[in-house]
């Protein structure tokens, strides 16, 4: 069961997990997994609220917040349909401005008139 937590205890846990205690040397992990049990909250949250205000601030390259993946995703869907789009006009004006029309892709029949072929025509 996941706990919510209101915005001011989850800065307090960040301050508190990313300012440095005098005369001890920890990893991040550590100071997360210290600030977690102090404050009787999950580590792995602890750690996750860090990494996120990191990236707000700009130290860490990344996204912010789940809601800024769903806007990209709702805007690459948009991309791709555009794309689409795109693609189905491109290939009916290549059709529209093609020189040669589609019924005379055959055989070259166009020379052949009346009862005399090209090749008696030209003798």
């Amino acid at each position: 069961m996941t706990k919510r937590y209101s915005e001011q205890a989850k800065a307090r846990a960040v301050r508190l997990a990313v300012e440095p205690i005098d005369g001890v040397d920890l990893t991040p992990t550590q100071r997360a997994k210290t600030v977690a049990k102090t404050l009787g909250m999950s580590p792995e949250s602890v750690r996750r609220w860090v990494r996120e205000a990191e990236v707000v601030s700009g130290q860490r390259l990344g996204l912010a917040s789940t809601s800024e993946m769903a806007e990209l995703r709702r805007r690459n869907a948009e991309l791709e349909a555009t794309v689409e789009v795109l693609k189905a006009a491109t290939s009916f004006f290549a059709r529209a401005c093609d020189p040669l029309p589609s019924w005379s892709s055959g055989s070259s029949t166009s020379f052949e008139t009346g009862s005399e072929s090209h090749r008696s025509a030209e003798r």
